[in-house]
């Protein structure tokens, strides 16, 4: 079995006779330290006291004597050096400072770690960037104090460091300077003890320096994790740093190299495996470990995940087989993934986007519609948050006011005060309702038992408490905006850890938490080009050629620290799946990672290499028509449906598509109630239909005249807003797409009058019904039970003595669309639809009251210019006993077609 690098070191300290309890161990993280320690109690064979185990971090923290500053502690302390020590005549606010002031941390903290020179680089920094601006003809106020905050960047580092100094804080690079100076009185107070260093591989200056002072000056010992293969490499990056180590460093002039192994030339099982994007990675990964577990359940044991990209997580959590008894996952849960973020993401999103004249409903829907929210609102018989949501959509609230929202839910105004009592926001107060949202959810979920959004409460209670304590003692966290950079500052890097058994089962875990430990099977997921390695990828403010001058790491350097830790993983591995995306995109990653293309061409590896290109097994299932069989329950519907009555357009609708008939008309599936923040086409047509009613209703039995009509034209603006207000409920006409509509239903109405007035020149048009509801028998053959035809129609008139069906149609219609030739396209093809209708009113009118002959049109307000037009068929445009013989016989065939129980209800393509 494999012996891991911890487990060498172990044994040899202990071969050497070392008192372990002596013994202070620095390793590069935490996690190794478990490691560690887990190692020494399985190799010792007594009781001892434990030996002091340290990551390179909190052993600097305590030379140093700080602490560590939080990354918020820092950001506000910086800004706040800022106001103090800038001469800029217009200060950035804390939200502008915000997006720059992280990354002049991170620079602060990389010439501390490198010990740099601060005086010089700031002088050099600053004579770059007024260098960049020496050419501007008039420099302007804000280039002057661009100038200026480069010139004052050394007060404002001096001012940052001191005013954390007063607290006894530091950041990580103040804290390593720090240690630079005090590792010597450090050192003297523990020469009782002696210090061993495990696996270090990229140092930076301050790190050097103390290390080396300690393995001159005290009883010392330091274990690289290298294997020979790279270290006689000359060239090869994953020696990078440990061959410069073992150069410049004098104490290997007196002392071994120590923990230099050869197992890199071992014989390994490597398989580089490329599938199609994330998801596809870990559905791979899944699999790997399903036939893990089958052919050598131990090996899981000994089996690693390593994450390159640690977005994967979720999916490769979702992707592991459930057979698969033990996981630890040793990174945590990021908290912005949780619903209860998403929750506060949206919260944050509906005050921020609120208008004076009250929330959109896009953002106040979304709001409702979140679980947790439905939970909040929920009381024993109601769900107040869907009541909400429904009314909004109902009466077409596009902005929606407090008020508003009490009246939809006057039970629950408790609850809508908390989240939305419409006074003038302040972060005190958003933080405040955002913990009170928190203390009703609690009881909620004590209620319920719901332990996991307990826990996920608890944390954002902390985190609220903490904004609290922040805004209390910074007043320049003034508005909601600022807030919110601050909170997703504090959730960017806060986790729930997962619990776990850490020394058992399968690990998953991130590239850094790999270091120093060794596993049998390596997966290792996201072997791409920006991600491993990372690229050149530069957060910093300093110049590249800068940082060569002063010796600070570059991407070059970063991509060498990668390169180390992935071929360190390779070292004692024995079966190794290195898995990228063959589809890589900006967000997932570029083409295959160049660590894949050195080892197929390293002679010495590659004869252990198979390469592998995975897909997804791609079917192309054959989707099954819909077929709706009709049992005998399906036939009473349709019986009881038949004797309501069958409307021309639900006829339509089994034309065009049996199965859209089924849903509609049988299981009265309707479309989904929303809000209708521009106006749908029916609404649209509705308007239409009801202002032509209200303006024609005088006349109905009389003819039309032209007095009479053009003293509609005055009207038509008041009849629409009216009808907009009736049909459109509490929708805003005044603004957008809403007031194009409503000026185009005014010139609709207005053109289809001046139409009419045209048209009475030169014949009598007498108005005999309007919006006439028809309802008549029928009598098909077959059937034993009367058929009832049922329908609503716009207009019944006489020209010219001649009775004439008008039709409403508020889109484009054609005069192909009316126009037949074979009487069996009308229940065959729904192109035909509009003159199945025609004569389906032409037949009703007929039941009701014998015509000779009549003709029936449709007015098409998208086609005006075309007039009227009318069903014709064999070039004639006149309706007599004839046409509707013909056309009574092929609905025969229709209906007796729908109550044929062997005939099923088929899916039509549309």
């Amino acid at each position: 079995m494999m012996q891991s690098f911890i487990e060498e070191v172990v044994q040899e300290l202990l071969d050497n006779g070392t008192n372990l309890t002596d013994t202070i161990f620095v390793l590069p993280s935490k996690r190794a330290g478990t490691f560690l320690k887990n190692t020494i109690s399985k190799n010792i064979h007594q009781t001892i006291f434990a030996p002091e185990i340290y990551s390179i971090e909190s052993f600097i923290e305590l030379i140093s004597g700080l602490e560590y500053a939080s990354s918020t502690e820092q950001l506000f302390t910086l800004y706040k050096s800022y106001l103090q020590t800038s001469t800029e005549k217009d200060k950035d606010s804390f939200l502008s400072f915000s997006k720059w002031g992280q990354t002049v941390l991170q620079d602060f903290n990389e010439i501390d770690r490198y010990l740099i020179d601060t005086k010089a680089i700031f002088s050099h920094l600053s004579a770059i960037q007024e260098l960049n601006t020496y050419f501007q003809e008039e420099p302007t106020q804000m280039i002057a104090d661009y100038v200026k905050f480069w010139n004052n960047l050394e007060a404002l580092y001096h001012s940052f460091n001191q005013h954390l100094l007063e607290k006894n804080l530091a950041s990580q690079g103040y804290a390593y300077r720090t240690a630079n100076t005090t590792v010597t009185a450090y050192v003297e107070q523990t020469l009782d003890k002696k210090f061993v260093f495990i696996g270090f591989n990229a140092l930076n200056k301050a790190e050097e320096n103390i290390l080396q002072y300690i393995l001159e000056h005290a009883t010392a010992a330091i274990y690289w994790d290298i294997d020979r293969y790279f270290l006689d490499d000359t060239l090869h990056d994953a020696s990078l740093f440990i061959r410069q180590h073992k150069k410049n460093w004098n104490y290997f002039k007196t002392h071994s190299f120590k923990g230099i192994s050869a197992n890199f030339n071992s014989k390994k099982n490597i398989q580089l495996i490329g599938v199609p994007k994330n998801v596809s990675q870990a559905k791979y990964v899944g699999n790997l470990l399903e036939k893990i577990q089958e052919t050598q359940p131990l090996l899981l044991k000994e089996t690693a995940i390593v994450l390159g990209d640690e977005n994967l997580l979720n999916p490769i959590l979702n992707a592991i087989p459930e057979k698969i008894a033990r996981i630890n996952i040793t990174m945590g849960y990021p908290i912005h993934k949780t619903p209860i973020a998403v929750l506060f993401n949206l919260y944050f999103e509906v005050w921020l986007t609120k208008e004076p004249n009250g929330w959109f409903y896009q953002q106040l829907l979304n709001l409702l519609a979140h679980p947790y929210l439905q939970i909040y609102y929920q009381t024993e018989k109601t769900n107040n948050a869907s009541v909400i949501a429904n009314k909004i959509k109902a009466r077409n609230w596009i902005f929606v006011q407090t008020e508003q929202i009490d009246k939809a839910a006057p039970d629950v105004k408790d609850l809508t005060d908390i989240l939305f009592e419409d006074t003038a926001l302040t972060p005190k107060s958003f933080i405040k309702r955002s913990l009170q949202l928190i203390n009703v959810l609690k009881q909620k979920f004590q209620e319920s038992g719901n332990n996991l959004g307990l826990e996920y409460l608890f944390r954002f209670h902390t985190l609220f408490n903490q904004l609290e304590l922040m805004v209390n003692e910074h007043a320049f966290i003034t508005d909601i905006k600022s807030l919110q950079s601050l909170y997703k500052e504090l959730i960017g890097t806060e986790t729930l850890d997962f619990q776990g058994e850490p020394l058992q089962g399968t690990q998953i875990m991130g590239m850094l938490e790999s270091r120093n430990l060794d596993f049998e099977t390596v997966i290792i997921t996201s072997v791409n080009e920006g991600i491993l390695p990372s690229g050149k990828s530069n957060n910093s403010f300093i110049p590249f050629d800068l940082k060569k001058i002063y010796g600070l790491p570059t991407y070059k350097e970063k991509d060498a620290v990668y390169t180390y830790h992935f071929y360190r993983l390779l070292q004692r591995a024995k079966n190794v799946y290195l898995i990228y995306n063959t589809e890589p995109n900006v967000l997932e990653g570029n083409e295959k990672s160049r660590l894949l293309t050195q080892l197929l061409t390293d002679d010495t590896i590659s004869q252990n290499i198979k390469e592998i290109t995975g897909s997804a097994a791609v079917s192309s299932p054959t989707v099954p028509i819909e077929r709706i069989e009709k049992s005998k329950p399906l036939m009473a519907q349709l019986k009881a449906l038949s004797e309501k009555g069958f409307s021309p357009t639900s006829l339509s609708n089994y034309v065009r598509n049996p199965i859209d008939f089924y849903k509609k008309s049988i299981l009265r599936i309707n479309d989904l109630n929303e809000v209708e923040e521009s106006l749908a086409a029916n609404t649209f047509g509705t308007i239409v239909h009801d202002t032509l009613e209200d303006l024609y209703q005088p006349f109905v039995g009389e003819f039309l005249k032209k007095e009479a009509l053009e003293a509609l034209l005055p009207k038509i603006e008041g009849t629409v807003k009216h009808n907009f207000a009736k049909t459109y409920a509490d929708g805003d006409i005044t603004r957008g797409k809403n007031l194009i509509a409503y000026t185009v239903i005014l010139r609709y109405i207005e053109n289809f009058i001046k139409l009419e007035l045209k048209e009475i020149k030169h014949q009598k048009i007498k108005i005999v019904s309007l919006e006439q509801m028809l309802n008549v028998a029928l009598e098909i053959p077959g059937i034993p039970h009367t058929i009832r035809l049922k329908g609503k129609l716009d207009r019944v008139d006489e020209v010219d003595g001649v009775t004439r069906i008008i039709d409403y149609k508020t889109g484009k219609v054609e005069a192909r669309n009316v126009k037949i030739t074979d009487w069996n396209d009308v229940i065959e093809n729904y192109d035909k639809s509009k003159a199945f209708q025609l004569l389906c009113y032409a037949i009703m009118i007929d039941t009701m009251k014998p015509i000779e002959t009549i003709k029936a049109g449709i007015i098409s307000f998208k086609n005006l210019n075309s007039g009227t037009l009318y069903f014709s068929e064999s070039k004639t445009e006149e309706i007599n006993k004839s046409t509707l013989l013909e056309f009574k016989s092929v609905l025969d065939t229709l209906v007796q077609e729908i109550f044929n129980p062997e005939i099923p209800f088929l899916e039509k393509e549309v």
